[in-house]
């Protein structure tokens, strides 16, 4: 796909941004959309999924068919069935009246399942023999009926660790997962945020009918570098409150800090102290950060090693402790409580010379005094995983009496979890 056609899309169904990462997802969407395979797009919660859904149905042959999207996390549980497959009269209280379900009423066109990670088990298989076989079953009806319905489904979490946890079908996450499309996070688009920013802002001075909010070069790469946890949704805020809140429209970095939560602006460490430049982190990337980071450690590390080889060598007491005190640096932060200056170090790590004024004469003891040893036994504590997971295993058994299904609970696992334990650690006749 050429980019002029990429930039038709984007044109088309409004995307502002020019990252690589957007790119591929949408010529993935556009090169999928004419075939009927089944779509899991994945990415953070704000970062536009519902988007790509829409280019998918539009450049399908579907596209004259209806499309509708469903939060399968905003249905309760006990209705989401009748909602997606229909209902028979009188099948349950409240049901006055036959109702079509999502999957009848979008025959030959497109259904996007969003948050899919949320569906019960129980509606998962229903879900997973539509898939397979085009088929399903109203509530309180035996008759199969057939549907002729394309599946775009999308999550913000890790569908893999759900299936770990038995909180869902395995099988159903290989079937959605036949062409897979990640959404890139807002903080990984680089300078689309601030494309993004002028759009939101010049939108909100036409809709309150004032000039647009204008960033001054240094609070640009301020709103770059802010990590935007609630991603294109969060950003469209931030732009709309300052629309309204800001009576003079040119905004600097000053001006702009408050209308970026301070806890949400990285989860890195940066540099402090007199090395670090000023914003504590400009200029930086969260790579460079690590790395230097990292040879920091690896230096103290092998200063370390020749002090240690040096003592080792058996230099005089007086020796020793200038040379503790020449690097005394590398044990800042090692008393057990409190702390203590630099120049402490050596006092610390060296045991204290008997004073030459200390006149008290030492404890005399009677040689006579019998000295009896206690006998202490102490009994080491096994750090062996597998033992404490069986002893946990057991502990919740006897709680339940013998219920896997409780204790499977209790434990926080899947029964089947339980059962591969318990033939593990050879406990299935327990």
């Amino acid at each position: 796909m050429t980019p002029s056609e990429i930039q038709s899309i984007k044109l088309r169904f409004g995307i502002i941004g020019n990252a690589p990462a957007l790119n591929y997802a949408i010529q993935v969407a556009a090169q999928v959309a004419p075939t009927d395979m089944t779509v899991l797009i994945t990415g953070e919660s704000g970062s536009g999924k519902e988007s790509f859904s829409k280019i998918i149905h539009a450049l399908s042959p579907r596209k004259h068919g209806q499309f509708i999207a469903i939060n399968c996390g905003a249905i309760p549980e006990g209705t989401i069935d009748s909602e997606l497959f229909g209902h028979e009269k009188g099948s349950f209280t409240g049901a006055n009246e036959a109702r079509k379900g999502y999957f009848e009423v979008t025959n030959g066109g497109t259904i996007f399942l969003d948050e899919i990670g949320e569906m019960p088990l129980g509606t998962q298989a229903r879900l997973l023999r539509v898939l397979e076989n085009g088929e399903f079953i109203r509530v309180g009806s035996s008759k199969v009926q057939k549907t002729d319905v394309r599946v775009v489904a999308a999550t913000n979490v890790n569908l893999l660790d759900r299936v770990q946890a038995g909180t869902f079908r395995e099988d159903l996450y290989y079937r959605l997962n036949t062409v897979p499309i990640t959404v890139p996070p807002l903080r990984e688009r680089g300078d689309d945020i601030y494309l993004l920013f002028r759009k939101f802002a010049s939108d909100a001075a036409e809709r309150y009918r004032t000039r647009p909010i204008t960033l001054l070069p240094d609070a640009v790469p301020v709103l770059t570098r802010f990590r935007f946890p609630g991603n294109i949704r969060q950003l469209k805020n931030i732009a709309e409150q300052m629309s309204v809140l800001e009576t003079d429209r040119d905004v600097d970095a000053r001006r702009l800090a408050p209308y970026l939560p301070q806890d949400q602006a990285s989860r890195l460490p940066m540099l402090l102290g007199p090395g670090a430049p000023d914003g504590a982190a400009a200029g930086y990337s969260e790579r460079d950060l690590l790395y230097k980071i990292l040879f920091d450690m690896r230096r103290d590390m092998t200063d370390l090693k020749k002090m240690v080889l040096e003592l080792a060598t058996g230099q005089r007491p007086h020796e020793a402790q200038e040379l503790l005190r020449q690097n005394s640096h590398l044990f800042n932060n090692t008393a057990p409580a409190g702390t203590f200056d630099s120049g402490q170090a050596a006092e610390y790590f060296l045991p204290a010379a008997p004073s030459p004024y200390n006149s008290e004469p030492a404890t005399s003891y009677d040689d006579e005094t019998p000295v009896e040893d206690i006998p202490h036994e102490t009994e080491e504590e096994t750090l062996s995983l597998d033992i404490k997971e069986r002893e946990m295993i057991l502990k919740a058994l006897k709680k339940h009496n013998n219920k896997r299904k409780y204790a499977a609970h209790d434990l926080g696992i899947s029964e089947r979890t339980l059962y591969r334990k318990l033939k593990q650690y050879d406990l299935e006749q327990v």
